[in-house]
């Protein structure tokens, strides 16, 4: 058996900040065997992909990664390559026993087992474990901030998804859904305050779906939301990703009750169809949706609004297409992700609808609700001219190391020359101009 001591692991993440979460779990599972965490893959003595399978554009980045990886396992045979996350279970068969690009698979609910996984890999056996659990949260691990800037910081507080769209594989992937005890979010949520951080990004599947049940004490998404903003009001807090079927007036109302509650939602829509909504299972119509966009901008005056929408679903017409333009318009997204619908094996989709959106078609669309929303996001900017901002101070700009950059309580970056204020601390900053992405200012 090799000893752990000194052994460098890397982790490379792809996806969501759900994985980016389960990425810190899993460095601080292995540093406490005594592994060693390494910010350099080409030192590293074993190396592991964090995966996502929502997007089949993601699956193709990490083949080609794992490729990359295995040329260099030629170079140095003692280096274990292992696969985390969703792309574990379906893809198993294919890329350790045929492509045999792998050492090692672990499921999202596996990464308690992964030193001895790594084990058996080091007596020379192929490892797998990607069995789903009923109960893991990963409440008792105080996560790594791999890649932190120490200001920012992500919590997970329940893991898993029922709501079955049937475009998505993330419920077979990942299980049902779970919560976390609320008590050992806000004592995370306590103890990266104490560190120094100033924001935390509450995550997960559908993180309004939250709900903690043990004998007579309960707790809902929006009671746990009011714990954590009441820890401190240096806190910010924000949340991400909401399902538009949880998201009722009690949420909205707690967040216009507290200003550290940042006055940003991500609501994913998908489509502004009534049939495609219904093709895709998820839950609400249209005129539900519109309903609880207009709830927010009258309770949260100023509050930013994103989403996700995808085109070329099947079956999908131009009159489907035309409804979301329109929706788009009447919402007036601040911001949103746009993707092409591709086909991921094992849904009901896949099993039971024909992708039969001609590929020229579906770019077409794409194209038009990105034209769209790039005029909707410079509309929402220009909406900012003159106005002052709280901005949470990142670090410094990309573009100038005399320059700041941050975020306000909607979310949008900021850009200003720097003050006296360090990243971590709070500056209220004028908006002198903008571009479709950013705010570009001055300290006031």
């Amino acid at each position: 058996m090799i000893e752990n001591k000194n052994r460098k692991f890397f982790i490379e993440t792809y996806g969501c900040q759900m994985n980016f979460s389960d990425s810190e779990i899993v460095a601080s599972i292995l540093s406490n065997e005594g592994f060693e965490a390494s910010d350099d893959l080409l030192t590293a003595d074993i190396v592991l992909l964090n995966t996502c399978s929502i997007r089949e554009h993601a699956e193709d980045r990490v083949r080609k990664r794992l490729h990359y990886f295995r040329s260099l396992k030629k170079k140095n045979p003692g280096l274990t390559i292992g696969l985390l996350g969703c792309m574990a279970e379906r893809t198993k068969t294919a890329l350790m026993e045929v492509e045999q690009l792998l050492d090692l698979i672990a499921g999202p609910d596996s990464y308690r087992h992964l030193p001895e996984l790594l084990g058996k890999v080091d007596s020379g056996q192929k490892a797998i474990d990607i069995i789903l659990s009923a109960d893991e949260t990963y409440a008792d691990i105080n996560p790594i901030r791999l890649d932190s800037n120490g200001v920012s910081a992500f919590i997970s507080i329940m893991r898993g998804c029922e709501n079955f769209c049937s475009y998505c594989v993330v419920p077979y992937a990942r299980g049902q859904e779970r919560s976390r005890d609320p008590k050992s979010v806000i004592r995370e949520a306590k103890d990266i305050f104490l560190q120094g951080f100033r924001e935390v990004t509450l995550l997960g599947q559908n993180v309004n779906s939250y709900c903690w049940n043990e004998g007579a004490e309960t707790m809902n998404f929006p009671g746990l939301l009011e714990q954590i903003a009441g820890l401190d009001s240096q806190l910010r807090v924000r949340f991400a990703t909401s399902h538009p079927k949880d998201l009722g007036s009690e949420l909205i109302k707690t967040i216009a009750s507290y200003p550290n509650i940042c006055k940003a939602i991500h609501l994913p829509v998908q489509s502004g169809s009534n049939a495609v909504l219904d093709k895709m299972n998820r839950k609400y119509s249209r005129e539900e949706y519109l309903e609880k966009i207009r709830a927010i901008r009258s309770l949260i005056p100023g509050c930013t609004i994103s989403t996700d929408i995808i085109t070329g679903f099947c079956d999908e017409t131009e009159s489907d297409h035309k409804q979301t333009l329109e929706l788009m318009q009447e919402a007036g997204f601040d911001s949103a992700f746009t993707f092409k619908y591709s086909e991921r094996p094992q849904t009901l989709a896949a099993d039971h609808y024909k992708d039969n959106v001609p590929a020229g078609v579906k770019e077409r669309r794409l194209r038009e609700i990105i034209e769209l929303q790039h005029e909707l996001s410079s509309a929402s900017n220009h909406r900012d001219l003159g106005e002052i901002f709280e901005v949470l101070i990142e670090g410094e700009s990309k573009r100038s190391d005399k320059q700041y950059f941050g975020r306000n309580s909607q979310n949008k970056v900021v850009v200003f020359l720097k003050t006296a204020q360090k990243p971590g601390e709070y500056v209220n900053v004028q908006v002198k101009r903008v571009t479709s992405a950013t705010l570009i200012g001055e300290a006031v």
